[in-house]
């Protein structure tokens, strides 16, 4: 049925092109939603509302999304942690407000078609289409999943194939790399990194080489309250223009290129280099600090959390009420997260050098390894108790 009012969120890159353009040629009404998630210049802005008009949209919408993000993702981020099997900060968490902002633009129109890039391989696929389903009844619209069934070899090429023949073309970066880009970070993938090769310079976005890093060593002070970052160097600064800034001057050292190798949801191996300088900075800086000034239990309780947190949102349940709920406890860790951090680097590896704050746990008659106030009885008779079971299990075992 053709003259469907849908709605398509568009990132101006080979998939969602191709999805205007096939849905155009359709006969569709369809609405371009560029989802501003930081990270992309107002030139660049600019492009994608123009290449939305030129490859057949009947409306082009451009929504900030950047403070959702960090409200909604950011935030429970840094308080957690969170990585992938220890490495991936998930920098996909985007794709869950870009639906959300989509979807009430569904609502607006009054339509409950809503279509994305996704192809049938991967784990954005289940991202999205799990999003819709749990907040309404839409219908989802993924034309290139469906051309997966409908073409033999690689999908990239026939779909760079048939944007060259309508005349438009990717510039030659996305021709060979599937870039995403947003306020925490890039992911690439695509080419020889989807091959398990050494990735080449050509897939360098934000973060420089050693051979264009700085003189000058650099230093960062981040002050937290409750457990946000609030402060850079001293001033008040907001939460997306405070991961900017981090990301473009960390970057410039060296700091936040890595490369990860996860299980996608359908049973394959899948591999991206991904660059996030502004985050790991946050995650260093709030790690010092929350170390200092959290007790032992909830320091040791932080790494289940942070691993049951990142598996709902990797996977897709951003909207499940367990999420809410574990939500709840990484907010109430955070009531004493408040002081400053410094972080400081020369290039290719960042530490965080002081820490500043009220609520450091500490006493000031025992410093580790310099004084205490307790006496030598006292800490033989506390190993002594502490380590009564293992000295019993080994008497026992070494008499029989």
């Amino acid at each position: 049925m053709k003259n469907k009012t849908i709605v398509l969120a568009f990132s101006g890159g080979l998939d969602t092109s191709f999805c205007l353009y096939q849905l155009a040629q359709d006969g569709h009404q369809v609405h371009t939603v560029f989802v501003n998630a930081g990270g992309v210049s107002p030139e660049e802005v600019a492009n994608i509302e123009q290449r939305a008009n030129e490859l057949g949209a009947h409306q082009h919408h451009s929504i900030n999304a950047q403070q959702a993000i960090w409200e909604e993702f950011v935030k429970p981020l840094i308080y957690s942690k969170a990585k992938m099997r220890g490495e991936y900060p998930l920098l996909c968490s985007d794709r869950y407000v870009i639906v959300k902002l989509c979807l009430q633009l569904c609502d607006e129109l009054n339509t409950p078609y809503f279509a994305h890039g996704c192809t049938a391989m991967g784990n954005d696929q289940f991202r999205f289409d799990q999003t819709v389903h749990s907040l309404g009844d839409y219908q989802v619209i993924a034309p290139i999943r469906e051309l997966q069934s409908e073409v033999d070899g690689n999908i990239r090429d026939y779909e760079l194939a048939a944007l060259n023949k309508a005349g438009f073309e990717m510039s030659s970066q996305h021709q060979k790399y599937s870039i995403n880009e947003n306020m925490l970070g890039v992911t690439i993938s695509g080419s020889e990194i989807d091959q398990f090769q050494a990735p080449t310079d050509d897939s360098l976005c934000w973060v420089k080489n050693k051979d264009q890093w700085p003189d000058k060593p650099l230093q960062l002070q981040l002050g937290f309250t409750a457990g946000v970052a609030t402060h850079l160097n001293g001033s008040p600064i907001n939460g997306p223009d405070l991961l900017q800034q981090l990301n473009h001057q960390l970057a410039a050292y060296g700091i936040g290129r890595h490369i990860y190798t996860g299980d996608v949801s359908i049973g394959l191996k899948g591999r991206i280099v991904f660059e996030c300088p502004g985050i790991d900075g946050l995650m260093q800086a709030h790690k010092a600090l929350e170390d200092l000034v959290n007790s032992k239990l909830q320091n040791q309780f932080r790494a289940q959390m942070a691993e049951r947190w990142a598996e709902l949102v990797y996977q897709g349940f951003f909207y499940e009420p367990h999420k809410t709920d574990l939500e709840a406890y990484l907010a109430s860790s955070q009531s004493h997260v408040t002081g400053t951090v410094t972080l400081a680097t020369s290039g290719g590896s960042l530490l965080a050098t002081a820490v500043e704050s009220p609520y450091i746990i500490q006493s000031p008659e025992s410093v580790y390894a310099q004084s205490c106030d307790w006496s030598p009885a006292e800490a033989l008779g506390f190993i002594k108790l502490t380590g009564q079971n293992a000295t019993l299990v080994n008497q026992i075992r070494r008499a029989s």
